[in-house]
């Protein structure tokens, strides 16, 4: 099969074109950003009050809008289920590059505090 170009047929499709590489270039731009604040050790861990507004999620976690003490709103994922309406602790953290972001403290689970016995094999007699 034989595909011809022609100038109005490359014309039809500068947009295109042009909006995949402005992605490009756009992802190649913040993907440093996100190395930075991982590299940035954490300066300070802050609990505060916040209460469960609504949550969205499909598979494995959960997106969390969240009000906090102060009025704001802030969107936080987790993989456990939280209670509409309730008051809980989130941890406020900031790196030393003075990026902050917020996150459920680091509950333990039962499945964490008695990890299920080693499987030993049968010796045969």
């Amino acid at each position: 099969m034989l595909v011809s170009w022609t100038f109005a047929d490359v014309k039809g499709h500068v947009l295109g074109v042009v909006l995949i590489v402005a992605v490009f270039a756009a992802v190649l731009i913040v993907d440093p950003i996100k190395w930075t604040n991982k590299a940035s050790p954490i300066r300070s861990v802050e609990m505060i009050d916040a209460t469960v507004n609504s949550g969205q999620g499909e598979g494995q976690y959960i997106h969390y809008l969240l009000f906090l003490g102060d009025g704001s709103t802030v969107l936080v994922s987790d993989d456990r289920p939280r209670l509409m309406g309730s008051t809980i602790k989130l941890e406020r953290v900031t790196r030393e590059n003075g990026f902050v972001f917020y996150r459920f403290p680091d509950e333990r689970r039962p499945a964490d505090v008695f990890p299920k016995p080693k499987q030993q094999s049968l010796k045969k007699f």
